[in-house]
């Protein structure tokens, strides 16, 4: 069985900035529409960490992100 991944804010961060450079979300979405693209069951665990660190699932993504990321071409 495989382990499942904890979801440290670093761990969704990275998962947030991925699906941004690929084009899959904007930076301007909320927090939420990361729910589509992380496994359901892990859903609970992420956002203890969010709250834990003090974000809203209706925050931006850029205010997730902190900063201004340039994805490579």
């Amino acid at each position: 069985m495989l382990k499942p991944i904890q979801y440290s804010l670093d761990v969704i961060r990275e998962e947030a900035r991925q699906l941004v450079c690929k084009g899959v979300l904007d930076r301007r979405q909320p927090i939420y529409a990361l729910c589509k693209y992380l496994p359901a069951r892990e859903w609970g665990d992420i956002e203890r960490e969010l709250e834990r660190n003090d974000f809203l699932l209706r925050d931006s993504i850029l205010d997730l992100l902190g900063h201004e990321d340039w994805c490579e071409d």
